[in-house]
């Protein structure tokens, strides 16, 4: 409660909503710079791509509008509905699999039974740390059969080893290569949720004799819950927007991949080789909405049974 004194003149109506604008004006003093940066690197750049794809370039008259032409052509695109099962099939397989490592090295650092465990824990990490482009082209030099290791292996011992770059083991090889770059990523998110478990949990698991494996299921897999479906939404979000690792292996097997191995990689080639930019930021638009709406139902689905 603030006291006036005799002598200090009273609020009146205009300085108390003269205090309010201020207030007000602070606010958004804070908020604007966040939204110049998300007005001009988001909301721009999907309105100008929406805009876009509503007009499709004649060779007689230019760019025309199209209305919804460019959307019916890509609804029965069968190279964009291959890509789109690819990266489908890619998400299903691969981010379990990813996770579930991820989960047992979080675990396993967790646990306190592990040597030098800031080392593992680094050095796990460190694969996220390396620029894609740069890790692929290790992985595509190992990989090569006409050099790197897969072909020395087949020189010193004679053999013929499968080709990771054929087309039946592209896909995994490509798995294998994001696996290896984001499980020191989704290890840290769960190793930080661990960290954030009440000792007085632990504490009381002791008290009853509860082995490691009854404190995995009863305290530590409960406690993660919210991480793993936070690294489940990121990892289909990655999975959808699969394009580095493709492009950078593309020149290795230009037959396997081709300029549509991905929706990402296709609306790529559309626009920068085949210079049709309208179709492509439909493209991208389809598939931004797909990612979405994907994402939506695995965290709605996630929230359900973290409240069941």
């Amino acid at each position: 409660m603030t006291v006036l004194s005799a002598d200090s003149p009273p609020r009146t109506r205009g300085t108390e909503l003269k205090r309010r604008r201020r207030r007000k004006w602070t606010g958004w003093g804070f908020v604007g710079p966040f939204l110049l940066v998300f007005l001009f690197v988001l909301v721009a750049p999907v309105g100008y791509a929406i805009y876009l794809s509503l007009y499709q370039n004649k060779l007689i008259g230019g760019n025309k509008f199209a209305g919804l032409a460019n959307y019916s052509q890509a609804l029965t695109d069968s190279q964009f509905w291959t890509g789109f099962e690819r990266v489908a099939l890619f998400l299903v397989v691969q981010v379990p699999v990813m996770l579930i490592l991820a989960l047992g090295v979080s675990l396993a650092i967790d646990s306190a039974r592990l040597h030098w465990a800031p080392l593992y824990r680094i050095g796990i990490f460190l694969p996220y740390a390396v620029p894609a482009v740069v890790g692929v082209l290790m992985w595509g030099y190992l990989y090569g059969n006409q050099f790197g290791l897969i072909s020395d292996l087949d020189k010193w011992f004679h053999t013929t080893l499968p080709n990771p770059l054929d087309n039946t083991l592209m896909l995994p090889a490509i798995g294998n290569v994001v696996t290896w770059e984001y499980i020191g990523y989704n290890m840290l998110i769960f190793y930080s949720a661990l960290r954030v478990v009440p000792n007085e949990l632990y504490e009381a698991a002791e008290l009853d004799n509860a082995g490691q494996w009854k404190i995995i299921w009863h305290i530590k897999l409960p406690a993660l819950r919210p991480a793993i479906l936070v690294a489940t939404v990121f990892s289909i979000i990655g999975s959808f927007q699969l394009f580095t690792e493709p492009s950078v292996l593309f020149p290795l097997n230009k037959d396997v991949i081709g300029s549509a191995y991905t929706p990402n990689l296709y609306a790529y080639n559309l626009s920068f080789n085949g210079q049709e930019y309208n179709y492509s930021a439909t493209i991208a638009i389809i598939m931004g909405l797909l990612t979405v709406i994907v994402a939506y139902v695995v965290q709605r689905v996630g929230q359900r049974k973290q409240g069941a």
